[in-house]
Formats: structure tokens, C-alpha cells, sequence
């Protein structure tokens, strides 16, 4: 099943998404065109991956072993649905997208041993995680600017059940801009996989239902500019759809 959350006519609604176009929860059937598309999740907590993908740590010169995963927090302000606006800052020189596979949690978890760990997944969608090169300071602590920046991660567009997911580890990552394929990649190239993130994370925390994981990217970090579209899509769930824009237009 896939679970949408999106506006139409002024209000907010839970939906799915069907064949015919996407259902309300009060029976209405609408068109993809019609609606906004919302975060298809409300988080709580948001957990970002860096350097989960060996071939994007090379392609960043960056050859340090990690001894623990490299992961920030991302606050909601961040957030923005499918067919967004991301601002690009009129400063800066690299602004790049990065393609993830997000893991949405279901239940609360804790202690979880790797083994048990999808048990605790609610389900899966995708999310566009802009980063600005000007703005880092180093990977081990990416400043407030270059992650929590208002409309930098579009995410969705919808919420894929996990029962819908075969194999969550053999995904096919791609990113197009303007068209033009950037990007690709496979989740099996993670270097540590959904189930060694949750073990990781439950071991000294609490995860609760709709914490989600961005789980980091693979390599084809390309530079983009305002006035591009930017398709991020993964295997098995869609294809999210974002456009960049200047400062000025982003504050009309």
C-alpha cells in the first residue's frame, strides 16, 4: 500500500495512492495534479546518514575508516513534499542533492538486535537530501547550514508498506537532473545496512514510531542550479519530483 498525506481544496488529508489518482480518507478520488503533496510522515526524531556508501566517501577524497557511524539530527523545517521548491542561496558555489532510501519506524524500539530489526519498520519512501559544499566544516560535524536549512530535503511521495518491500537492501538509486540521468546506485552498497543502523541507534536510545533514517547516498554528487528538476527515484517506490529556486523567488 501506498500512504500519502496531501491538501486539497484547503484541507489536509491522509490518503493512498491508487491506480486512479489518490484517495481521501472520506472516499473522494482526485488527481495526482490536484493535490499538494505533504511529507508523507510527520517525524519525530530524523536521523541522516553520512558517508553510508563507500563509493561516495571516495568521491568526496574522504578515505578515513569510521570507527561508528557518521550521523547528525535534522530538524522538521527541513522537510518539504513531493514537486517542492528548494532554495539555493545566492552565495553559494556547490549545492548538490543526494538520493536516500528513508526507513520509516513502526513500533517503539530498544535494544533491538539486527536480526529482529525489520520487525520494527513501518515502511519506506524517499528523500532528496540537499547539501551546500560552502557551507562544511568537516564531515565528522556538518554545521547547522549545511543540513538544516528551511526546504533543503524534499521527501516522499508517498510511504511504501514494508510488506510491499521485498528486499529493502537491493535497491536501485537514481538521480536525474533535467532529464538527464546523474546518479545511480544500488542499497546494497550501504556500508552498514538498515538492520546494523537500527541495532546501532536502539542500543543507546529509544526509537519511537515515525523516527526516520535517511540512509545516506551514493556517489554522483553533482552540482545543481536554480532552475533545475531534480528526480530522485528508487526501485519499488516513485520517483520524488523537486525543483531549485533563488532566494528571491523561495521568499515571494
Amino acid at each position: 500500500m501506498k500512504y500519502a498525506r496531501v491538501a486539497y481544496q484547503g484541507l489536509l488529508h491522509e490518503a493512498i495512492v491508487t491506480d486512479n489518482g489518490v484517495k481521501l480518507q472520506d472516499g473522494r478520488v482526485v488527481g495526482e495534479e490536484e493535490v499538494i503533496w505533504l511529507p508523507p510522515v510527520v517525524p519525530n526524531t530524523i536521523f541522516t546518514l553520512g558517508l553510508n556508501y563507500a563509493d561516495h566517501a571516495k568521491e568526496l577524497s574522504f578515505s578515513a575508516v569510521q570507527k561508528e557511524p557518521l550521523i547528525f539530527f535534522k530538524g522538521p523545517n527541513t522537510l518539504i513534499g513531493h514537486k517542492g521548491k528548494t532554495v539555493r542561496p545566492d552565495d553559494v558555489t556547490f549545492m548538490h542533492y543526494e538520493c536516500e532510501l528513508v526507513v520509516v519506524i513502526g513500533k517503539q524500539a530498544k535494544q533491538v538486535k539486527r536480526e529482529d530489526a525489520y520487525h520494527y519498520v513501518k515502511g519506506y519512501t524517499i528523500a532528496n537530501d540537499y547539501a551546500i559544499r560552502d557551507y562544511l566544516e568537516n564531515y565528522y560535524r556538518p554545521n547547522l547550514r549545511v543540513k538544516n536549512r528551511d526546504s533543503c530535503t524534499p521527501i516522499g511521495p508517498w510511504l511504501i508498506d514494508k510488506e510491499d518491500m521485498k528486499d529493502p537492501m537491493n535497491l536501485t538509486l537514481r538521480t536525474y537532473v533535467n532529464g538527464k540521468i546523474t546518479q545511480e546506485g544500488t542499497t546494497s552498497d550501504m556500508l552498514l545496512s538498515i538492520p546494523e543502523l537500527i541495532e546501532y541507534l536502539s542500543e543507546f536510545m529509544t526509537l519511537y514510531p515515525n523516527d526516520i533514517i535517511l540512509t545516506g547516498t551514493p556517489k554522483g554528487s553533482v552540482n545543481t542550479v536554480v532552475g533545475d528538476e531534480v528526480v530522485t527515484e528508487i526501485e519499488g517506490i516513485g520517483r520524488l519530483v523537486n525543483t531549485v529556486v533563488s532566494e528571491e523567488v523561495f521568499q515571494k
